[in-house]
């Protein structure tokens, strides 16, 4: 899977953009907020249909513009495809695959598989659940069209009861209301709880040796997954919280509030362990993130790292280097003398100043 160029037009910083990639490792340098970031958010974008950062569309179109575009040009299995996104501040994206308009979003997914990687993901072990459950999410949605409809289809249905629940103090008739929403809620919940159990199972498989690898042999790694309620007894749980809900306003209970713990020789590590042992086990995450797509995808993901080099010893970065092999690479930095001194190869170089990009040699 390569991206063999990329246009940009009224996206974030970008008047009008037209990148072409080598299938090797390409480098985009410069200053803070000149605008590299937003080339990986593109492509994210182009992959997944969302910003890695959580942002709406209306919020990465260009601020004077009401309208952007974001066209991919990728090969895949010796087939091109051109993915065209047409972002528009007041009615939802238009995306079309080779000319053809998908109905839906979640048919785009698969098709480009990537890998973000950015300084936050080192803290994703030492901060809250969310950017755990996050993380697992965004990867699962890539890989598994039905767990992003089950998710979404979840995410409306709390949403929907949340309301219910905060309308309640109004109308005390609505609780029959609230619990017809209940079976669905429960429904969609199983398959997400049933996914991810899946999903980590099958990242325990490879993370163990990457990490032992990256730790000098003296370090196992294991993500153990914290379900807030299981399959069996959900529905039971939804039911016996019903008047805490009422009372809180909000959803007690259900996959929403799920967590993974990552345990370092048997030791929770999100509480126990150091920074070094944290920032080791976010790397290995990644890592076994990558063999996992290629394992499930049956190819190559892209590797967008953003800025993350210069947030890894020297160890660190040598093992991540040296594992990403064939796989192409887009990577942001500040300065080129980390790269040198690393001595590994760099196929294409641009240097990103204020929206607008040279090189490429």
């Amino acid at each position: 899977m390569i991206i063999k160029s990329l246009e940009l037009e009224n996206f974030r910083n970008y008047d009008s953009l037209h990148l072409n990639f080598d299938e090797g490792t390409n480098i985009l340098y410069g200053n803070n907020a000149q605008g590299k970031t937003n080339v990986l958010e593109a492509i994210y974008v182009s992959a997944t249909t969302k910003s890695h950062k959580g942002s709406k569309d209306k919020e990465i179109i260009n601020f004077s513009k009401e309208e952007a575009h974001i066209r991919t040009f990728l090969s895949k299995g010796d087939i091109d495809y051109r993915v065209d996104m047409h972002l528009r501040k007041s009615k939802s994206k238009g995306i079309a695959v080779n000319g053809q308009k998908l109905k839906k979003a979640a048919q785009l997914l698969g098709l480009l598989n990537v890998v973000f990687f950015s300084p936050e993901d080192l803290s994703i072990i030492k901060n809250g659940p969310s950017g755990r459950r996050s993380f697992v999410d965004m990867e699962l949605c890539q890989l598994d069209k039905y767990y992003l409809y089950n998710l979404n289809q979840y995410n409306k249905i709390i949403n929907q009861r949340n309301k219910l629940l905060k309308d309640f103090y109004f109308n005390s008739d609505l609780k029959d209301t609230i619990t017809i929403w209940d079976s669905q809620l429960v429904s969609y919940g199983k398959q997400i709880i049933e996914a991810r159990v899946r999903f980590i199972d099958q990242l325990n498989s490879m993370i163990e040796q990457i990490h032992k690898n990256l730790s000098g042999g003296v370090e196992t790694l294991k993500i153990i997954y914290e379900p807030d309620v299981s399959c069996e007894d959900f529905e039971h749980k939804i039911s016996l919280n019903m008047d805490k809900d009422i009372k809180s306003k909000f959803t007690g209970v259900g996959p929403h509030r799920d967590d993974f713990a990552f345990l370092v020789n048997d030791i929770d590590i999100r509480k126990f362990g150091s920074q070094g042992q944290q920032r080791t086990a976010a790397l290995s995450l990644k890592l076994a993130e990558i063999e996992l797509v290629k394992q499930i995808a049956k190819d190559n993901p892209v590797l967008l790292l953003d800025d993350v080099l210069s947030e890894l010893d020297s160890n660190r970065q040598n093992y991540l280097l040296n594992s990403i092999g064939d796989i192409q690479t887009i990577i942001t930095c500040t300065g080129l003398d980390e790269f040198v001194n690393n001595r590994f190869e760099i196929n294409k170089v641009f240097k990103v100043v204020d929206g607008t990009i040279e090189g490429g040699r």
